[in-house]
């Protein structure tokens, strides 16, 4: 480890650098839902998989796209959605939307373009006069006019929604080969910490951290499979460590003990576990005292002050970057909006601002929230994005264009 506070990007890269891969597996693509592809999903078939009429009307064939408007056509059959294979026999065939187009048809009338002449039962049957000239593939879907076989459809690093299941299940895509899920542990140390539902006495409080850094990290895709406090010994500490990597976990975000008071025991415990720490200390805030390291088993250990907020924007950059890399996924591209009041900052630093948006006039603008202490939880609650402020300026004017990124960063 180098000894020296390292730039917000410099720490992401490095994040990236150091994420592991994980294996991959075959499961049904209708239980996929929030796993990442670990391959290209190609088209087995043509969508739709043959001709169809896109209304209710009537299938005309060519012969009757010359005919002048107000022509009696017989009306010969039907077609209805389900139906195999027909044949145009010389007039004109009632079919429903959907219904799969019979040959020789080259248009579809919708019914309410028709005039209906006489019934099926009728003497004569049934005829339809045209209100108007009918262009040839009116009203008509084309096999493969949606999706084509052969073509990647969905790319390797998607993590699946539930409009890729649509289209999975239309192409009749059984089994999908995806990323292993990624296990993370939790670990938050302070020997002042109570569960959520106890009273705070005698200069405790609620470990508020744990509960959102597990929901976080489920909403990110990950399985939480250890979740533990952690009192204020060195010893304590490394059996947390231990059980973490013991159930399997690839990431372990550990809460508080990183920084420079008499308790913040993360970096000597991790030195004595023979762990590599890649960085401790950004230039950023919240998160200064930030730690990464990696783990003789392979996991990866994130040490995230305790400020809620320090955790919560560790947790939302450092930590997501690495599920991201684990599963394939591409970097986050931020969304960009226009800075609604001018401010001053510390050069040099990555400042990460909890900020509303609004567009209301049709142009994306960033409001930064008041009160951003690291202690305070109802900013955060009220925001809807991290706004960053770039290293290289001291001084940002009305009108500036911020990089903005999701509060909860699921996506």
């Amino acid at each position: 480890m180098e000894n020296r506070v390292i730039s917000f990007r410099e720490a992401l890269a490095a994040v990236r650098a150091h994420a592991p891969m994980l294996p991959v597996e075959t499961v049904a693509a209708a239980q996929a839902l929030g796993r990442v592809l670990a391959e290209d999903v190609v088209a087995p078939e043509d969508l739709p998989g043959f001709d169809n009429a896109a209304m209710d009307g009537f299938a005309l064939g060519p012969a009757h796209l010359a005919f002048p408007p107000d022509t009696p056509i017989p009306v010969s059959r039907r077609q209805f959605a389900g139906d195999g294979h027909g044949v145009m026999d010389g007039g004109a065939c009632q079919i429903m939307t959907g219904a799969r187009l019979p040959l020789g048809a080259v248009a579809v009338v919708p019914i309410e373009r028709v005039q209906l002449d006489g019934a099926w039962d009728a003497p004569g049957g049934l005829r339809i006069r045209l209100a108007e000239t009918v262009a040839p593939d009116a009203n008509i879907r084309r096999a493969g006019q949606d999706v084509q076989a052969g073509q990647a459809v969905l790319v390797a690093g998607t993590r699946l929604a539930p409009k890729h299941l649509l289209l999975l299940a239309a192409l009749g895509i059984g089994v999908v080969v995806v990323r292993a899920v990624p296990k993370a542990a939790v670990l938050c140390t302070g020997s002042e910490l109570l569960a959520e539902h106890e009273a705070p006495r005698d200069g405790h409080i609620r470990n508020a951290n744990g509960p959102y850094l597990c929901a976080a990290l489920a909403a990110m895709g990950a399985e939480v499979v250890l979740y533990r406090a952690v009192p204020d010994a060195l010893e304590a500490y490394t059996d947390a460590v231990r059980a973490a990597e013991a159930a399997g976990a690839h990431v372990i975000v550990s809460t508080g003990a990183v920084s420079m008071g008499v308790h913040d025991f993360v970096p000597a415990a991790l030195q004595s576990m023979r762990a590599e720490t890649v960085f401790h200390k950004l230039a950023m805030r919240p998160g200064k005292p930030t730690l990464f390291a990696l783990l003789p088993s392979g996991a990866l250990l994130f040490g995230l002050p305790g400020n809620p907020m320090s955790s919560a924007c560790g947790l939302r950059f450092f930590v997501q970057t690495a599920l991201r890399a684990m599963q394939g996924r591409p970097p986050e591209r931020p969304r960009h909006a226009v800075l609604m009041q001018a401010l001053d900052k510390k050069p040099d630093w990555t400042l990460l601002q909890r900020a509303a948006l609004a567009d209301d006039d049709g142009v994306l603008r960033v409001q930064l929230l008041p009160d951003q202490e690291s202690f305070r939880i109802q900013p955060f609650v009220q925001a809807d994005v991290w706004a960053l402020l770039p290293p290289d300026a001291a001084h940002l004017p009305t009108g500036s264009v911020l990089a903005v990124y999701p509060i909860d960063g699921a996506d």
